[in-house]
């Protein structure tokens, strides 16, 4: 199998939920480029449980140690290996599994692909676990565009049937400022509410829900990326759609353009003093694979958490027979909070691989 993403910024993520660490090993970063560890630990912590009311109750520390490629803050050329631990892990709630497949879950294709020797305690390679590698890669990738001017943010857009309303020229300083302010991860404080509101919900119902996450990079130069096959938008997605739970994408007005005509579609181009842009921003930043100049915007949607208490309808592989399932264990009701670090993550390595092969990075 492989676990290996990018052409010039190469990530390789490395561990499963329950062994002993997971992490990532990182390749292309230039010699003397600044690794602020303290602002990967700060991401980390973004996406960690530990102190969320409405997360799982697995309690990892998730403390980075940067194994190799870092000397005195500075990159060395070398690969960048980072990882955490695994410290909180209950082998044991997974072994009445090992033949019966959790609907929702990776189980059946993994065991028929890879044998009953294949580790799918806690979701194994497919847990949203290994998430942590991609936070630490894709801190790293911020940091080469923000040297540049570059800002990166995501955000709860929905939970469940609740929407967040965020106006399109809001700054990005301040959409984090105000998602830092309720755990759902969202700008809009009232439906924070709300969208905690209906996670409980399914949370005592020992169900769960899904929701959706939009992300928008500001500042990015005309021209990066690739036509037809390392788009922009195909970058950004092949990466999204690592990130488990993620069953959809759109850029811009997305799925709604397909009701839309073109004169209401197209983005008219204006000037803004000697500078070319657009007056509307339905292209979501990209025409042609490459950027325009305004800002990029996507949104991912993200399914319910597939492990739910209630009695579920699944298959003992081994006796060919029915069987009724009830998931145990610790489990989040709503991936979407924690999972927004992840998405701003993974557009930060999908556009730094494609700005170091445009010559847009050093």
């Amino acid at each position: 199998m492989t676990m290996t993403w990018g052409h010039r910024f190469r990530v390789e993520i490395f561990g499963s939920s329950h062994g002993p660490e997971v992490g990532a090993t990182i390749h292309g970063i230039p010699p003397g480029t600044p690794i602020d560890v303290a602002r990967i630990q700060a991401e980390l912590d973004r996406r960690r449980p530990v102190g969320r009311r409405l997360a799982t109750k697995r309690q990892e520390e998730d403390q980075l140690v940067v194994d190799s490629g870092v000397t005195d803050g500075r990159a060395t050329g070398a690969p960048i290996r980072g990882h955490v631990a695994n410290q909180d892990v209950r082998r044991a709630s997974y072994e009445p599994l090992r033949t019966v497949p959790r609907p929702g879950h990776a189980d059946f294709p993994a065991r028929t692909r890879y044998g009953p020797s294949e580790d799918l305690s806690g979701g194994g390679i497919f847990s949203g676990r290994m998430t942590v590698g991609l936070v630490f890669a894709g801190t790293i990738a911020r940091s080469l565009w923000e040297a540049k001017g570059v800002e990166f943010v995501a955000f709860t857009r929905s939970i469940g049937p609740v929407d967040a309303v965020v106006d399109e020229g809001e700054p990005v300083a301040e959409l984090r400022r105000r998602s830092a302010l309720n755990e759902i991860g969202t700008p809009d404080g009232a439906a924070a509410e709300r969208m905690a509101s209906a996670i409980e919900e399914a949370r005592r119902a020992g169900d769960s829900v899904g929701g959706t996450i939009e992300a928008r990079i500001v500042g990015l130069p005309v021209g990066v990326g690739e036509p037809f096959f390392d788009t922009v938008e195909g970058s950004i997605a092949q990466l999204a759609f690592a990130v488990p739970a993620v069953k959809a994408i759109e850029f811009g007005a997305g799925f709604g353009a397909a009701r839309l005509t073109g004169s209401t579609h197209n983005d008219p181009f204006v000037l803004d003093g000697d500078r070319v842009t657009t007056r509307t921003n339905r292209a979501g930043g990209i025409l042609g694979g490459l950027t325009v100049g305004t800002p990029v915007v996507f949104r991912v949607a993200v399914k319910p958490t597939s492990s739910i208490a209630i009695e579920q309808e699944s298959v003992d592989l081994e006796r060919k027979a029915p069987v009724r399932l009830k998931v145990t264990g610790r489990h989040d009701p709503c991936i979407v909070p924690r999972a927004v670090p992840v998405i701003e993550a993974v557009a930060a390595i999908a556009l730094a691989d494609l700005g170091l092969a445009g010559g847009f990075l050093p």
